[in-house]
């Protein structure tokens, strides 16, 4: 008879090239856990793979990549599933739970164009593809003169559309083009003071039914302590500054010793408003630092520039 501890697990994933190679990258690091079990891969299309119209900012839910998979697993049909962290909701439906959270990858977004060109050299007028509210209200912050696009695809999609001339640049994910081995293809990592990126960007979370410990006992050995705690905090600010509804908020954790600081901005949708805040403190008051900062950042102006956003046809 089996042992049940070594039972295959089934690791749930989208089928981009993007959620396989991150799927793949959990599976090879099992693998080389002692005594760990077999793995297998079972892709799961999701909505955001169906629905490639519409603008994600308009598309009802904060689960848009997450949520087939999600009922996969509470299901039972796969034991395990992974995702990029900055795609899983920041209140995981009851019974599910974040059973690792892996090392982070450059966190930066990246700048790509056709001929090397940098975001302050392109000529007014220039057409910026990207899908994220964050990334065009950060943008239009820094060049109000640039036309920015709705932009939709996986990695090599968007890059196609790119070289095709559909748009004269794209805005993705550092980590993204990193994974796929495009890195060649950068034309320029934008700077975070600029443009602070989405919560959790670059780090890849792995998702359990809460208390199977059998799926515990293997996954909680890739933990990654220091990743775990940013992203933490960052998730705590994004908790509370939700409501519901995608948001432009960059945000970025970093560690110095047991010191953790956060980072964070709020930016109107055409850029003309901002309000930026930091907060420090231990490690383990993590959560505390992101929903105090997400306080600071409401009373300085953000509760309106959210607001406005809000309204119907704002677009988020």
């Amino acid at each position: 008879m089996s042992n049940p501890s070594q039972q295959t697990l089934r690791i749930g994933t989208r089928g981009s090239a993007l959620a396989l190679w991150q799927a793949r990258h959990v599976a090879a690091a099992i693998a080389e856990l002692p005594g760990a079990p077999a793995t297998e891969i079972v892709e799961i299309h999701t909505q955001g793979d169906h629905v490639l119209d519409v603008p994600l900012s308009q598309v009802e839910g904060k689960a848009f990549f997450t949520k087939e998979i999600e009922e996969a697993l509470a299901a039972g049909a796969v034991d395990l599933a992974v995702h990029s962290l900055k795609d899983l909701p920041t209140a995981l439906p009851p019974g599910l739970a974040l059973g690792a959270v892996l090392e982070r990858e450059d966190p930066r977004d990246v700048l790509l164009t056709r001929d090397g060109t940098r975001f302050e050299d392109l000529p007014p007028g220039a057409v910026v593809g990207t899908s994220s509210l964050r990334r065009r209200a950060l943008l239009a912050r820094w060049r109000p003169d640039v036309d920015l696009a709705e932009l939709r695809g996986n990695v090599p999609t968007r890059l196609r559309k790119l070289d095709e001339g559909h748009y004269d640049a794209v805005v993705l994910a550092a980590a993204g083009v990193k994974r796929l081995g495009l890195e060649e293809r950068i034309s320029e990592y934008l700077p975070l003071d600029r443009v602070p990126p989405a919560v959790a960007q670059g780090a890849v979370a792995i998702e359990v039914r809460d208390g199977d410990e059998r799926v515990l006992a293997t996954v909680r050995r890739l933990d990654h302590a220091a990743t775990r705690a940013v992203t933490t905090a960052e998730r705590a600010l994004l908790n509370r500054l939700e409501g519901g509804c995608q948001v432009p908020v960059g945000a970025l954790a970093t560690l110095a010793g047991d010191e953790l600081t956060l980072k964070a901005v709020i930016c109107a949708l055409d850029g003309s408003r901002s309000v930026t805040g930091r907060r420090s403190g231990a490690v383990a008051e993590a959560v505390a630092i992101g929903r105090g900062l997400a306080e600071d950042l409401l009373a300085d102006g953000g509760e309106a520039i959210l607001a406005a956003i809000r309204r119907p046809g704002a677009g988020a």
